[in-house]
């Protein structure tokens, strides 16, 4: 249990939990002071489809103390394939109570918190008060344009990951510090035309892909909230998953970038509405 004030600290570790965590612990990058730091962190994850599948039970494994997950979808049969928290017999639930469901299976002494509704420019600003970490897993340009420039107005670290086919892609924005730090607008400054970049539903995807994308963010969000080793904020690991390859480029910021440029005419969310 925590402590009186409700954050923890490894004086308050229960026995079950220095037997959960033991291989974190035994970690000296973590120790019983990192794993303090997860169970007292707070991160909102963008969508419970096939990224936030991974990333949800990771974290969950992990002992990420609050969870929020937010998605105004059902569980579709399609969605089986590769999205690995919900279950044959959820078709038709709320994707947020499958997460649920499946984040307490996991680890009880993790709390979620589900917010089934579609993410705006309304809402987004009030739910990114909330939370420590951002873990984009959403499915379209347009969330991911409005998480990028959320976080970076919110000054809230951003994990960001996109997948399609046999290929996917992972980055960390923390524009707000200034620097060497970009954007996902320093990189792809506005969305393609409709139509040139097909869907998931429309290009397909293989669903272990997935589950290595979903896992490595889950990892950088973990270090992002433990403070150790080098973090992907300047960078972009590129999978293809065909290729067996992985490689890491090095992405700076656009001095004119519209969000976080020298002269931004991104202020606010209103561009969105």
């Amino acid at each position: 249990m925590s402590g009186e004030d409700g954050v923890f600290s490894v004086e308050d570790f229960s026995e079950d939990q220095l037997r959960r965590y033991a291989r974190h612990i035994v970690l000296h990058e973590v120790g019983g002071a990192g794993q303090a730091r997860l169970l007292n962190a707070r991160v909102l994850v963008v969508g419970a489809g096939g990224l936030g599948s991974p990333l949800l039970l990771y974290l969950a494994a992990a002992g990420v103390g609050t969870l929020g997950v937010i998605d105004d979808d059902v569980v579709d049969v399609s969605n089986l394939q590769r999205q690995i928290l919900h279950a044959t017999v959820d078709v038709g639930m709320d994707k947020v109570a499958s997460a649920e469901k499946a984040v307490a299976a996991v680890n009880p002494g993790v709390r979620l918190v589900p917010h089934k509704a579609r993410l705006n420019s309304k809402n987004i600003l009030g739910l990114l008060k909330d939370y420590d970490v951002v873990a984009d897993g959403s499915d379209n340009f347009a969330t991911r344009y409005l998480v990028n420039d959320a976080c970076h107005l919110a000054k809230r670290p951003l994990v960001s990951a996109a997948l399609l086919r046999f290929d996917a892609q992972i980055a960390t924005f923390k524009s707000y510090q200034g620097g060497d730090n970009p954007c996902y607008r320093c990189i792809f400054r506005e969305a393609p035309a409709p139509g040139l970049v097909p869907s998931c539903a429309e290009g397909g995807v293989l669903g272990a892909v997935a589950g290595v994308a979903g896992s490595l963010q889950a990892t950088e969000v973990i270090k992002e909230i433990l403070g150790i080793g080098t973090g992907l904020s300047g960078w972009m690991v590129i999978y293809d998953a065909l290729d067996s390859t992985i490689r890491k480029i090095s992405v700076k910021p656009d001095p004119e970038c519209p969000l976080c440029g020298k002269a931004p005419t991104i202020t606010d969310l209103s561009a969105h509405d």
